[in-house]
């Protein structure tokens, strides 16, 4: 089957004013985040696309820009089924503001039982996302080959729940899996199995640094984090 390259958008303005954006219209990529997009078609310039595919919302279009420009005959293809985790109210808060909410515990240790108020479980997140990429699977191959690689473009929580159903893992652990902005994940599916041949790639080891740290240290950043400094 086919090779899925799995980008997460561009570091965005939400990302460095520490607001979980879900989808919220107008959240652009910031300044990094656009250098990042910039930097996308040099990073991907020895791998052939069969498409690109897209969440619909903006901080992913303009990620994709960029490549988009480089490869004029690379078809794009929005996909609302890998859109944002809708988080209903919790949508446009201050994620410091959110760390004191009982149900961030629930979202950080038991993500499976997570559902939040007026938006979507995580358990629906993952369920759609996966039909996604399984449906893309089959057209890419269809249409192109067994060989064939194609790209999506989406967010954090989508790409760390993708990560979890190509290595088995139970919902309830995809929180420890990190993807940082424009960050580069390749899963090969195959008829008995995925392959996770790269996790979070950036080229990028700045964000290893040791740092200033606010919160729990184990806890993981709904929606993905701002990546390194």
């Amino acid at each position: 089957m086919a090779t899925l390259i799995l980008v997460r958008h561009g570091r965005s303005t939400a990302n460095t004013s520490g607001v979980l954006a879900g989808r919220t219209p107008g959240i652009a990529l910031d300044e990094r985040g656009a250098a990042q997009a910039a930097a996308l078609p040099a990073r991907l310039a020895d791998v052939p696309l069969a498409a690109a595919v897209s969440s619909p919302l903006q901080r992913c279009r303009e990620t994709l820009r960029p490549l988009l420009d480089a490869r004029p005959d690379l078809p794009l293809h929005v996909e609302d089924r890998i859109n944002e985790c809708d988080y209903g109210d919790w949508s446009g808060r201050k994620l410091a503001e959110l760390n004191d909410e009982p149900l961030m515990e629930v979202v950080q240790a038991h993500a499976s039982a997570a559902a939040f108020p007026g938006g979507e479980s995580m358990r629906a997140m993952q369920n759609r996302a996966v039909e996604a990429v399984r449906d893309w699977n089959a057209r890419i191959e269809a249409e192109h080959g067994e060989d064939a690689c194609y790209l999506m473009c989406s967010h954090g929580d989508i790409v760390k729940s993708l990560v979890a159903d190509a290595l088995g893992l139970h919902l309830d652990l995809f929180q420890r899996v990190h993807v940082d902005p424009c960050s580069v994940t390749v899963i090969r599916y195959t008829r008995l199995r995925p392959f996770l041949l790269r996790l979070g790639d950036t080229g990028d080891f700045a964000g290893f640094a040791p740092r200033e740290r606010s919160g729990d240290a184990g806890a993981a950043e709904v929606g993905g984090g701002a990546g390194a400094p």
